[in-house]
């Protein structure tokens, strides 16, 4: 089919009869939307508009230490019309604060309703009108550098798979540097995670997670990936541990009968692997012995290796003598 052809085809589609009717009623349609529409934007309405708040011409010297962007919440009433250029329009974004005028000699600044409203009403239309605002106030935060180094921890609720278990938690970066007022930095000797929610997992579970919030500290970075190695619970038992005697008087040799005792213990597959007798240490305390003369003394379990749990010693009393050195 030619292009005359085509022109023709659309000529007698669109002004057919029943197509001429449908034509009339798309346009009474369109032309009662207009009206309906225009009667609406007329209309006076009241909205609430979220606007973002900027500290700018921070000195050299000085951090932020809370977020450079913040929000004040104002109730705005006028004709519809308006309101909608202040929602897709740019009047009400980017509001900047000047940090000299604002700040004040103890790391704080602050900016009254008030100052915000001044601001945004001169970006408005006469007829628009302020009906609240929340907060009463911004405050900023900022140091001249002072600053430490504190580690990472994670919080939250992470559980692995039955029979599995956390044998290994590492943190990239492992610490971060956050700035504050001295007294604020003296009370901080870590930082946690956002509250972390993971279960059923067995495999090595990798989660790239923002740090919680501490007010008036800002921590760079603010990010960290943190990493959860599993293991296969088992219970094991190790023997030929040695008992130690401590505290003992110079001169003096403590023999025990066994000289080497076992350890029950529940660990990992991959910890099991690797342990030796030399990892635990078993001792027999001079002092108790002087305390309770017996033919039997305790023992105790004093190191454990990490990664063990619910180790104990298979025997609590041995037979023992002290001997003299000539």
């Amino acid at each position: 089919m030619n292009i005359r052809g085509i022109g023709r085809f659309i000529r007698l589609f669109l002004f057919s009869r029943g197509n001429k009717e449908f034509l009339i009623f798309l346009f009474f349609l369109a032309l009662s939307g207009a009206f309906w529409l225009s009667l609406t934007l007329n209309d006076t309405y009241e909205q609430e508009f979220a606007i973002p708040v900027a500290v700018v011409d921070v000195p050299k010297n000085a951090v932020l230490t809370s977020d450079e962007v913040d929000t004040v919440k104002m109730t705005i009433r006028d004709k519809g019309i308006f309101l909608i250029s202040y929602y897709y329009g740019d009047y009400l974004k980017n509001i900047r604060i000047h940090f000299r005028s604002h700040s004040h000699n103890n790391g704080t600044g602050t900016i009254a309703a008030q100052e915000l409203q001044k601001i945004v009403y001169s970006r408005l239309f006469s007829s628009s009108k302020i009906l609240s605002t929340k907060p009463d106030k911004l405050e900023f935060y900022y140091s001249y550098g002072t600053k430490k180094k504190v580690p990472v921890r994670w919080s939250g609720r992470v559980i692995p798979e039955e029979l599995y278990f956390i044998s290994r938690v590492e943190y990239s970066p492992d610490s971060v540097t956050i700035y504050a007022s001295e007294e604020k930095l003296d009370s901080i000797n870590m930082v946690y995670t956002e509250q972390l929610n993971y279960a059923n997992f067995r495999d090595t579970l990798s989660v790239y997670c923002r740090l919680s919030k501490i007010k008036s500290v800002k921590m760079v970075p603010d990010h960290v990936q943190v990493n959860f190695f599993t293991d296969v619970l088992t219970e094991e038992r190790i023997e030929g541990i040695p008992v130690q005697g401590i505290n003992m008087p110079e001169g003096k040799t403590l023999r025990t009968f066994p000289a080497k005792v076992a350890v029950n213990f529940v660990t990992g597959v991959n910890v099991y692997r690797n342990l030796r007798p030399q990892d635990f240490t078993v001792v027999v305390d001079y002092n108790d012995i002087k305390k309770n003369l017996s033919e039997k003394c305790d023992i105790h379990l004093k190191n454990v290796p990490s990664g063990i749990s619910r180790a104990r010693l298979e025997t609590t009393q041995v037979d023992y003598l002290i001997e003299s050195q000539e």
